[in-house]
């Protein structure tokens, strides 16, 4: 789909918490340059990882950038680009954990806080594409990531 078609998904920040239920709190108003969400993410592992994020460019329909604070900080670009299929899209991060917990599991348990991190990422891909782009409610099988 064009940019402007997946940008649009992307903006309805009010269907995030049905899209993705590991996601067990979002206080967020508005795709928007200057707000501040507020998030909690519940990885399958016996820990959950509470954030802000402060949108500090939107350019739409092309980036979102923001400044992360709370049990990881850093900083997160996502950006959209056109192709002769539609859009690519591009997530890079630069975090870190601040939160003792998180520390000591990244210290002395690296591949358990990887995969707690790339499992939001591919399930979260995995859901978007299902619920948000094809019109489904789930993101069970038969979707593929």
């Amino acid at each position: 789909m064009p940019p402007e078609d997946l940008w649009a998904a992307i903006a309805r920040v009010d269907d995030y918490r049905r899209w993705w239920p590991w996601l067990r709190h979002l206080d967020a108003t508005g795709l928007e340059r200057g707000a501040t969400w507020t998030a909690t993410v519940q990885p399958p592992l016996p820990y959950r990882v509470s954030f802000e994020l402060h949108l500090v460019a939107v350019e739409a329909p092309h980036l979102v950038a923001a400044d992360v604070t709370g049990d990881i900080e850093g900083e997160a670009r996502l950006e959209l680009s056109p192709t002769d299929l539609g859009s690519e899209l591009h997530l890079t991060s630069a975090l870190v954990p601040t939160n003792r917990v998180l520390r000591t599991v990244a210290q002395m348990a690296e591949p358990i806080a990887r995969f707690g991190h790339q499992w939001v990422l591919d399930t979260g891909l995995r859901q978007f594409r299902a619920s948000a782009l094809d019109g489904d409610d789930g993101g069970g099988p038969g979707h593929p990531a």
